[in-house]
């Protein structure tokens, strides 16, 4: 266990943030996983900037590298293409 005040006070904020960090990282897999599964061209088409936007939102925070996000952008980019 820390014996510093100032370590304790990291070991806060460090789960403050982890818990911040899960919840929008878990709602951008949500999102990106209904847009994989969206069927019809106008809804993926419509849903598209919203994810990309979360994924550099996530990117942006260093949540995620970035090099990741830009692979995800990718290839569902690809993926809404196809459809």
């Amino acid at each position: 266990m820390a014996h510093h005040k100032s370590a304790l006070k990291r070991i806060r904020q460090t789960e403050s943030r982890k818990e911040h960090n899960k919840y929008y990282a878990r709602t951008t897999r949500n999102a990106i996983k209904q847009l994989r599964l969206t069927g019809e061209k106008e809804a993926a088409v419509e849903q598209l900037p919203k994810v990309a936007s979360m994924l550099d939102k996530l990117a942006k925070k260093n949540i995620i590298h970035a090099n990741k996000a830009a692979n995800l952008k990718s290839s569902l980019t690809r993926h809404v293409n196809s459809l």
